[in-house]
């Protein structure tokens, strides 16, 4: 069993975003996933990466945006929710005047920020 609350979590600073782990394979016996919160500032777009073996699930909770996942790109708004499969080129931008606010799940277990390719992105 793990409890925690957000307002209790620094968070991590990555290109473009802020990621605040949640549950994952430190806390207690959760070992294959991890869950967190990714707020993305007005404007921020760290650009595409990929995850060689990590599925990934993302679920709007405020805040507007778009994503791009192979060729495609998908408006992001509250209650939108995207599962990105391994090896698929895909990326998070913010095109709204407020935070964008997600929470993120990968599976197995990644490695926050490991994957970026534009470590200097805003």
């Amino acid at each position: 069993m793990h409890y925690i609350q957000e307002k209790d979590i620094q968070g991590l600073q990555l290109p473009g975003r802020l990621w605040k782990k949640l549950v994952g394979p430190d806390d207690g016996n959760c070992r294959n996933m991890i869950l967190g919160v990714v707020t993305f500032p007005p404007g921020s777009d760290p650009g595409t990466h990929l995850h060689e073996r990590e599925e990934e699930i993302i679920y709007v909770i405020s805040g507007v945006g778009e994503t791009r996942v192979g060729d495609k790109v998908y408006a992001l708004a509250p209650g939108v929710a995207v599962f990105t499969e391994p090896g698929i080129e895909h990326g998070v931008k913010n095109t709204g005047d407020q935070p964008l606010v997600m929470i993120s799940v990968f599976s197995p277990p990644v490695r926050p920020g490991s994957y970026d390719k534009n470590k200097d992105a805003k």
